[in-house]
């Protein structure tokens, strides 16, 4: 169905006698998308674009300068009908063109023209640079000269045979990581990337990288016949980033040669990250993995590789990945156009605007702008979060300063934005009061819904299933693991075999005792025969002794068979992990535990437990707790009562919880219980209101999750404590 679109505008009479043409030094390169014809209008000097569809390339053509507007609209009007451009349209394109100077008008100077845009450029810049603060930009130098002299060096490998031979180095350096994969994850777990003697290598390192990442968008933009007239250093989040301007690639006919250029930074980066493995490979092999070059090709490894793949690959960021996306879906301005068919999405379903100009047609086109418009937006959100927390947590004024100014540009301009379009937009010169009226009911029903009404409260948190009787297992001598009889979740009754060691040392050794002891018993009946009552007590004492030492051995060879203490079920530790392993006297086998008796020993965050002491403050408080067991998510166990731990523990009560076994909390590299954790948490005892039906349905060591229901409040209330919480973990204050 066609939309209907209004053909006159009450501002047509500002520009029907002009006489506007293209600037002359503009380059018009033709593009395909999506089976349609494009034009994209190059301005060289000021490296500003603009895209035409084949009508409005059409029209653009006939202002040579000697044509007027409403001339070439009529001719536009008799060659193509229902399909030409409106005059809204028409005075839409006029003055975009002439904002990307490359449009001039005889009507003013030239050069005031020029140096008016220019100063318009400026400004726009400008504030783009205020709004995006946590991206700041600084421009260093014009790299082309380089480029140009590095380009013919690189072009026998700027092709798809280089293409293959990169995708076999980075083949290749991932094979070579695999078998020291081990080595990698320790060097990751213990903190190698932040160590404090080695500190400096890592801004050096990315710096480096990064320019590298830079160098090769340049070169691939040189290959293709693109100029690069800027290198200078983007501050993200306060850090610098090296970057280059490599937007001429945007009026490459191929779209396959836009994506080498998007692609080209990472491409580079990951060379360098495949050297960097290899490097750290050969220092392992060495045992030379806390050298210097062993460090630093760490460093890089992971800053090119990891790094570079989660933000320069990711399309929701306007880096690489982006442009990309774009290119393969074919949809350009996806950024642009998405935001604006959302926006034009709400003024014609909410204020209900008629005859609006669509940003795209085709329906798959419109259904990638929409759900890339709300991903977007919502990842916007979620990026400035995080970001600001980060930053609070590690310089809080700087970070409290970038929280203000970046608000403010994110949220507060766009709400005056939303005031001055109600205010002023022609759009609703005649529906303006319907339109303020809505946005205040809107207002006020977001304003009703999240600060007045209650709504549940909800908090989480990770545990795990304990008996309150359990007694620990430990190994009673040295031996090898031989056998493994029960693993954890089996039930055992007392004295039943868990596990049973080998130690042939102690074989031998009551094999030789027990020849020392028949040896004594005949010199003891040999000095009777003879009469000899001194020889005779002196053999009594050595029989002693052999027998009191071989009754030892015993002892020590029943040990190698663990045995239960008494009825229960085997929790803990798997023995199975040390089947066939050398274990030593008093190391942990497992717990046993009685499975009648069992609560929930839960772990909270120390930045998401405030309202413990809240509670435990206020004892009205009606208090609900759900246990949902990760093993079946369906059956939901309540509780009735709990205990806490009065301050923050870094001991978790089951090692369960912690990274090694599967939980959330980050625990010690250093502690081998792997119940240690590097920051303090609040330790919940929880009982249920059935504690029979929860020993029928749980055995000790199941993991669980534990959902705590707060009174209700309205969810503004329930989002600004949150944040107040995260904040003050964070900063500490």
């Amino acid at each position: 169905m066609t939309q209907e679109r209004p053909t006159f505008s009450p501002f047509w009479h500002r520009v029907r006698l002009m006489k506007p043409r293209l600037r002359p030094h503009v380059q018009i390169t033709r593009q395909h998308y999506r089976g349609r014809r494009w034009h994209v209008v190059h301005d060289p000097t000021s490296n500003q674009f603009y895209r035409l569809n084949p009508i409005a390339h059409d029209f653009v053509g006939m202002l040579d300068g000697s044509r007027d507007v409403e001339t070439a609209w009529n001719a536009s009007l008799q060659k193509f009908g229902d399909a030409a451009p409106t005059q809204n349209e028409i005075i839409q394109l006029i003055g975009q063109l002439y904002q990307s100077n490359l449009l001039s008008v005889d009507t003013s100077p030239e050069t005031e023209q020029l140096l008016r845009r220019g100063r318009e450029r400026l400004k726009q810049k400008a504030a783009a640079q205020v709004i995006g603060i946590m991206y700041l930009k600084i421009r260093a130098f014009n790299p082309d000269r380089i480029l140009t002299a590095c380009e013919p060096i690189l072009r026998p490998v700027l092709n798809r045979w280089g293409f293959i031979a990169w995708c076999a180095l980075v083949l290749w350096a991932v094979y070579a990581l695999v078998p020291h994969f081990s080595a990698l994850a320790r060097q990751f777990s213990e903190n190698r990337i932040f160590d404090p003697e080695f500190l400096w290598l890592v801004p050096a390192a990315y710096v480096v990288t990064k320019a590298i990442h830079e160098f090769g968008h340049g070169v691939i933009c040189k290959r293709f016949g693109g100029q690069v007239p800027e290198f200078g250093f983007m501050l993200l989040v306060m850090f610098p980033s090296p970057y280059v301007d490599a937007s001429a690639a945007w009026a490459f006919p191929s779209k396959w040669q836009r994506i080498a250029v998007g692609a080209g930074g990472m491409m580079f980066e990951l060379t360098v990250a495949a050297l960097a493995a290899f490097a750290w490979v050969w220092s392992v092999q060495q045992n030379q993995d806390n050298s210097i070059l062993a460090r630093l090709s760490f460093n890089v490894m992971l800053s090119s590789s990891f790094a570079t793949i989660l933000f320069n690959a990711n399309p929701l960021m306007r880096f690489d990945g982006y442009y990309i996306l774009a290119d393969l879906l074919e949809v350009p301005n996806l950024a642009q156009r998405s935001n604006k068919i959302l926006l034009q999405a709400i003024q014609k379903h909410i204020y209900r605007l008629k005859n609006l100009t669509p940003p795209a047609t085709d329906p798959a086109e419109k259904a990638i702008l929409v759900v890339y418009g709300i991903l977007a937006g919502m990842y916007r959100i979620f990026l400035f979060f995080s970001i600001t927390l980060f930053i609070l947590g590690q310089f809080f004024a700087i970070g409290l300063v970038l929280a203000i100014w970046t608000a403010a540009a994110w949220f507060i301009l766009p709400v005056g934005k939303l005031i001055h379009w109600l205010a002023s937009a022609p759009a609703l010169a005649e529906h303006r009061a319907r339109a303020v009226l809505t946005t205040l009911a809107i207002v006020a029903l977001f304003a009703v819904g999240l600060g007045v009404i209650p709504m549940p409260d909800r908090r989480h948190g990770t545990g795990v299933v304990e008996s309150t009787v359990r007694d620990s297992l430990h190994y009673g001598t040295d031996g090898f693991v031989l056998a493994v009889h029960k693993r954890p979740g089996d039930r055992v009754a007392a004295g039943d075999p868990i596990v049973t060691l080998e130690n042939r040392e102690l074989l031998e050794r009551k094999r030789s005792m027990q020849s020392q002891l028949d040896e004594f018993a005949i010199s003891e009946r040999d000095a009777v025969n003879r009469g000899d009552p001194a020889t005779v007590s002196m053999a009594v004492e050595r029989i002693t002794v052999a027998r009191e030492n071989l009754m030892e051995v015993n002892r020590r060879i029943d040990m190698l068979v663990v045995r239960a203490p008494h009825d229960g079920r085997v929790a803990g530790a798997d023995p199975a992990d040390r089947l066939g392993g050398f274990v030593k006297r008093g190391d942990p086998v497992c717990d046993i535990v009685d499975p009648s008796t069992v609560r929930v020993a839960a772990t909270l965050d120390q930045r998401q437990a405030a309202w413990l002491f809240e509670k435990a403050a206020a004892e009205s408080l009606p208090l609900q707790c759900d246990v949902r067991l990760i093993s079946d998510v369906n059956q939901i166990l309540p509780a009735d009562r709990f205990v806490v731990v009065p301050a923050g523990q870094r001991v978790l009560p089951s090692g369960a919880l912690g990274f090694s076994g599967g939980g959330a909390f980050e625990t010690d590299s250093k502690d081998e219980s792997g119940r240690v954790t590097k920051r303090p948490q609040f330790n919940v005892t929880i009982y249920a209101a059935d504690p029979a039906n929860m020993a029928a349905l749980t055995y000790p060591g199941e993991r669980v999750k534990v959902r705590f229901k707060l009174p209700n409040k309205p969810f503004l209330a329930q989002w600004l404590d949150r944040l107040h919480n995260e904040i003050q973990g964070r900063v500490h204050l």
